[in-house]
Formats: C-alpha cells, structure tokens, sequence
C-alpha cells in the first residue's frame, strides 16, 4: 500500500499538520523539525498527492501550456524558454497543442480547469468570448502572438507586420524587385500580419512589382512544394527572391531548389522569418527575422507570475517586442551569427 502523510508523522513523531507545514515551507516549524519530517519522507518515499494538496493550499504549481502545434523547432524553443523559467521557480508544466479546430481547443482548454494555476496561450482560435465560455472567470491568462484578446486579458506579440516590411525592404536594396511570398496558414493570426508586411512593402517601394503569393501551412513539406512549382516554371517567369514566412518553409524550398539546380542566392535569393536554429547551418545560411522566441515564452511566463501573485488577472495590456533581420549568405551577404 502507498505510504500516507499519517504514515509519515507517526514515523517521525509530529503532527499531520507538521509534516504538511515541512512539506509546504511553511516558517511555523523550526528548521531541525523540518529536517527531521523531510528525512522520514525521503526515506519511507512518501509522494504527496498533488490534488489534495492543491486543496490545501489552492495552488497546483503547475503553468498551463497550449499551442498551435508540438512540432518544429519555433515551439521547441518557445517551450525551452517557458520551462527553463517554470523550473527556476520550482514549477511545473502541463501543455497541450492544437491540430485542429475551434473544438479541439476548448476540450485542451476544458483540460486544463482545476489543474494549473494560470495558463498560456497561442492559437488561432481563441477570443475573449472563446476563453470565457471554456475556462473560469479568475484564471490568469496571458495571450502569446494571438489575436482576439480584445482587450480582456494581457498579451505579448512580436511585430510581424514591422519586420516583414522591413525584410523586402531590404531585398529592394539589394536589388531584389520580383519578390515572391510563401504565405503561411489562412486565419493564423502572424501569418497575416507577415503577408500584411511583405504586401505594404512591396506596394510602397517596388510600385511595379506585382505581389507572388504561394499557399503554405508553415511546414518544411508546403515549402518543398512551393520549390517544386518554381522549378517547374521556365527560369525566366521565377521571382528574384523568395520571401517565406517561416523559417522551416524556407529551408523546405532552399532543399528542393537545390536539388532542381537552382543556385542560392545567384538565381535566386532566399529569405525567412524566426531564426529557428538550424537556420545559420543549412548551405547557403538562412537570412532570416530573428524573433525572440524562447524571450517570447520567458517574459509571458513572468507576466502570468505577475497575474498570478496578485491573484487576478493583470493588467489587459500588450506589449510588442520588436524583431531584427539576420543578414546571411541565402541573400548575398556574409554569414552572421
């Protein structure tokens, strides 16, 4: 049979109670007591049960996690930064992602209720309505690079739209005027403001040029398809450059461009956006947007802490960090780090 907290105080001659306060940090018992209860503990491998803790102390110590998706290295990223900051604190992670719909995303948010203690969220499918409807009234929640907050709950997003902008610009100045776009998934709320950039830039500083938009879902597969289709054009009807909307989308179509002959940049440059990294290690190296991805999850983690300690939600603001090209060989620059 497992051992039980009755267990524990009977071997080492306290309380129930005192065996909870040595096992919660309480400052009601002395250290010599606390030392004494936490041997007894390690030594007969009494595990506290996490519910009925929680009950006790109407904390879980656990951060809710929900995403778009598990795979590829942006979450990768965003997930190492979340829980190297949960860990510092002593806390734990539960996280769950979105393949899906609207559905899918209130059975992972209705997951989460009474198990964590404040949650993060990135997805497409989410409003303030969404939210209320699947999860209760008190629970902080911070929105990472998602839309429909409407003001309801506080936000951090990196200025896709700014950095997009800024990325044609530059390939303008390199002299890059039929620049092509792989767009990322319909209704994903940083792909639109991306396909929002390139478009505005390229309407503002190459006015002749007419905008090249292929359909892609932010994979490595869809950007190895969009390589194919150029391929298959004849070499004079390819853009200058290809701008993609993701890093893994770029490096798909960089393979495949390769493979069909294609030389980058001499035929034609190539561009990405996240600075995912493996992106300075493919041949030629990615120039790219450099978002701050795992910077990202540590600062939405400490304002969702901030929620948390002062046990509501924060205040609804959003804050916007900023993104930086990466100039490096796809383009014709010089590798950077």
């Amino acid at each position: 049979m497992a051992v039980t907290i009755k267990d524990v105080a009977q071997a080492a001659g306290v309380s129930v109670a005192s065996v909870s306060r040595a096992l919660n940090g309480h400052a009601s018992i002395t250290d010599d007591t606390r030392k004494h209860v936490l041997d007894v503990v390690k030594r007969m491998r009494y595990m506290p049960h996490v519910g009925a803790r929680s009950l006790t102390t109407s904390t879980t110590n656990t951060i809710g996690v929900l995403l778009p998706d598990l795979y590829g290295e942006f979450f990768s990223e965003m997930i190492r930064g979340i829980d190297g900051a949960a860990r510092q604190r002593g806390l734990h992670l539960m996280v769950s992602s979105l393949h899906g719909d609207a559905d899918e995303a209130a059975l992972a948010l209705r997951a989460m209720r009474g198990r964590v203690d404040g949650l993060l969220v990135m997805s497409p499918h989410v409003d303030a309505a969404f939210l209320s409807d699947n999860l209760p009234d008190e629970l902080p929640i911070v929105l990472m690079n998602t839309a429909g907050g409407d003001g309801h709950y506080p936000s951090l997003s990196v200025d896709n739209y700014s950095a997009a902008h800024a990325m044609v610009a530059h390939l303008v100045a390199c002299g890059y005027h039929e620049i092509a776009f792989v767009a990322g998934p319909a209704g994903n709320y940083e792909a639109q403001e991306r396909l929002r950039g390139y478009r505005a830039a390229l309407a503002r500083l190459a006015p002749g040029a007419q905008p090249r938009v292929f359909d892609g879902d932010f994979s490595e597969q869809s950007g190895e398809a969009v390589g194919r289709a150029l391929l298959a054009m004849p070499a004079e009807q390819r853009p200058a450059a290809l701008f993609a909307a993701n890093d893994m989308m770029a490096i798909g179509a960089l393979l495949t461009l390769t493979q069909g002959g294609v030389q980058v940049p001499r035929d034609m440059a190539l561009a990405g956006f996240d600075d995912i990294p493996i992106a300075r290690y493919v041949s030629p190296a990615l120039t790219t947007v450099r978002v701050p991805i795992a910077d990202l999850g540590v600062q939405s983690l400490e304002r969702l802490l901030s929620a948390i300690g002062h046990a509501g939600r924060g205040a609804a603001s959003t804050e916007t960090l900023a993104a930086e090209l990466v100039l490096r060989a796809s383009t014709g620059e010089s590798s950077s780090p």
